[in-house]
């Protein structure tokens, strides 16, 4: 069954390296007939937002954001919608940046 992320709220697991998304960031999604978009912010994120597309359980979407310290980034991540242990919403991310060097893979998962 594929779980709509519409209205969810979802945190990251684990920090990254300074200045990107963090523990502390929260990303608040919307989904409608095969578009995903979220606004994110907290840590080291004042403000950002992603736009894109979902087919089944796989969602790609570009990102922008503008950190603490002022500088704006961008890139882009190819998620995978999984469940938790408990059942909550969990997106396994790879991601990579377009604006500056450096890709990675993180994990958000629904915030209850």
């Amino acid at each position: 069954m594929v779980r709509s992320l519409d209205g969810l709220v979802l945190a990251p697991v684990a920090d990254q390296a300074p200045g990107q998304v963090g523990t502390r960031t929260r990303f608040t999604y919307h989904e409608r007939d095969g578009e995903v978009w979220a606004e994110y912010a907290g840590g080291d994120v004042v403000r950002g937002r992603l736009v894109g597309t979902r087919a089944g359980d796989r969602i790609d979407f570009r990102y922008v954001q503008l950190k603490t310290d002022g500088t704006t980034s961008s890139g882009h991540c190819v998620s995978l919608v999984t469940e938790s242990p408990d059942g909550r919403v969990r997106l396994e991310e790879t991601w990579e940046w377009e604006s500056q060097e450096g890709n990675g893979t993180s994990t958000v998962e629904q915030v209850t």
